[in-house]
């Protein structure tokens, strides 16, 4: 009778495990379906590939996803994983980490929908010798991925460090998340280096609305050490960032934009709209929303016509009109909205918001039942007057009375720079 005092409680846990896993599974079914039959089924980031022959189903990339438990981004279908909810996984990464078979790949892009990336190596060196990338424009959107690259694009750089008579070690262009990291590394670092910033410190942080959350998992920067906030504001961030730049002492060359990178022998010419600066290495950090994707319809050039929404107030009492189907479109509206617009419509040309998060959705979802937004799904812009809008739906053309137009239609490669440096642009579908 003795083993009884142990089988019984054993047949407990597994009951408990049992349990737990058939939960699991319906969750994650029940998760897909819905995705599915929303048509929210192409990731936006860098997300998991998961080999299915190679998965054991242990669920260890499921506890592991930072995501959990305010979403369902992996779960356990059939008994092996699955990216249930492919448009909320936000490119953590600790999936991979976690795997103990090594059954998971990071990857841009699928089969169906290619993403177009600057070509750079493990080291973020671009096809460009002594050129590298990092952040953004290499795809990394995520505040805390972006800051890591910083760091490690410029222990490379240190590495790779060439012996020549440039002034400069390096020059990184942009202070967004991944430029601010590396700053903060080159300075530790003891290069001789020079950040050069067309707008704020922040880059495309500094032009998210007011009230954004930008941050939820907590990041760890060069010299000022593991950053302990989550669930961050636009404001506090920056808020943490100016803090953490003067007291790291650095010097960032704010409102100087970039015009060329050339080559002079072995060292780099990089050329502002202040001065010039010579340099054995460049570092990129630009995001793409410098360059917005324009509509390419008549009346576009009209003043009344945005890229970016940073004050919803000052649309109190306006017809606004946004486009775009993205994070940014969805919280440009219902900020708007909510700000006491006189008439909020959100077009967009798919007929589900796949790129944007779950809380975004849910956000408009709540200001179009309170009646203060009005989605037009399966539309587009045809025409822009000064007090009118003309859009194509499903129903026919229509016309809408508007005062402003914000368009959030995301942003390009700026290839003709990018061109300019050599550097070449690759499409990925479904691979690192």
């Amino acid at each position: 009778m003795e083993y009884l005092i142990y089988l019984i409680p054993g047949l407990g846990i597994l009951a408990y495990y049992l349990y737990g896993r058939a939960r699991l599974a319906k969750v994650s079914r029940e998760t897909h379906e819905e995705a599915v039959a929303a048509g929210l089924t192409e990731p936006v980031s860098l997300h998991p590939l998961i080999d299915q022959v190679q998965c054991i189903g242990c669920g260890s990339c499921v506890a592991a996803c930072p995501e959990s438990p305010h979403h369902t981004v992996i779960g356990l279908i059939d008994g092996k994983a699955s990216l249930v909810s492919p448009t909320s996984c936000i490119g953590h990464g600790a999936c991979k980490t976690a795997c103990p078979v090594g059954a998971i790949e990071l990857v841009f892009g699928t089969a169906t929908r290619g993403v177009d990336l600057p070509r750079v190596s493990d080291t973020f060196e671009s096809n460009v010798p002594g050129v590298y990338i990092a952040g953004e424009l290499g795809g990394m959107g995520l505040i805390r991925n972006a800051v890591e690259q910083g760091r490690q694009a410029v222990e490379s750089i240190v590495k790779a460090r060439p012996r020549n008579k440039a002034p400069l070690d390096l020059v990184i262009v942009g202070a967004g998340p991944a430029g601010f990291s590396a700053s903060l590394a080159a300075k530790q670092a003891g290069l001789r280096y020079e950040t050069l910033e067309q707008d704020s410190l922040g880059g495309c942080v500094f032009q998210y609305p007011r009230g954004k959350i930008v941050m939820t998992q907590p990041a760890t920067l060069p010299i000022v050490g593991k950053v302990r906030m989550t669930l961050t504001s636009k404001e506090e961030l920056l808020e943490f960032w100016q803090q953490a730049e003067k007291s790291a002492g650095l010097t960032l060359r704010y409102r100087e934009r970039v015009e060329s990178v050339t080559r002079d022998g072995d060292v780099f010419v990089v050329k502002s709209t202040v001065g010039e600066y010579r340099a054995s290495s460049v570092l990129l950090t630009v995001g793409r929303r410098g360059t917005p994707r324009k509509l390419g319809v008549p009346g576009e050039e009209l003043p009344k016509v945005v890229y970016r929404l940073i004050e919803p107030e000052q649309y109190t009492g306006k017809r606004v009109l946004v486009i775009g189907g993205g994070d940014s479109a969805l919280e440009a509206a219902a900020s708007v909205a909510e700000a006491g617009a006189t008439a909020v419509t959100l077009s967009y040309r798919g007929d589900a918001f796949q790129r944007a998060k779950p809380r975004n959705r849910d956000r408009v979802a709540a200001a179009e039942k309170a009646g203060i937004l009005t989605v037009l799904l399966k539309s587009q812009v045809k025409e822009i007057h000064p007090d009118r809008v003309i859009l194509k739906t499903d129903a026919g053309q229509t016309s809408l009375p508007n005062d402003d137009v914000i368009v959030n239609a995301g942003g390009v490669l700026p290839n003709e720079f990018l061109k300019s440096i050599g550097i070449q642009v690759v499409t990925k579908w479904g691979e690192l």
